[in-house]
């Protein structure tokens, strides 16, 4: 079956780091673009990295951008995202999707928590 399975989240302190990773199985990871999500209680989804399947291509929301980096290994079947100088605003529910086309896979999601 097709599957994404996020891990590296947990609880950290204002101004330090956590890096997430994804591992997805049963599709042809490189040929997926890779993307990280995060959604905050009661407020919506939103996409905050994306990779192409080369990996030679990257975008960031605003938000993030120079704290977070993603990258991707295709011998692991794994997308990572390195979370730095993280902030309170940053606590959510991560997840991980792979997308071909029409077609979109989505991870469970991972707890960020950033205790100040």
């Amino acid at each position: 079956q097709v599957q994404l399975v996020e891990s590296g989240g947990g609880l950290v302190q204002d101004g330090g780091s956590l890096r997430l990773s994804c591992t997805g199985s049963g599709f042809t990871f490189s040929t997926y673009v890779m993307s990280w999500y995060r959604q905050a209680p009661g407020k919506e989804r939103e996409l905050i990295s994306s990779i192409t399947t080369s990996g030679t291509y990257t975008t960031y929301a605003d938000v993030v951008k120079c704290r977070f980096t993603i990258s991707r290994d295709h011998a692991k079947n794994t997308v990572y995202l390195q979370m730095n100088n993280l902030k309170t605003e940053d606590t959510a529910v991560y997840f991980c999707t792979g997308g071909f086309g029409v077609r979109v896979y989505w991870g469970p999601g991972t707890q960020v928590t950033i205790s100040s």
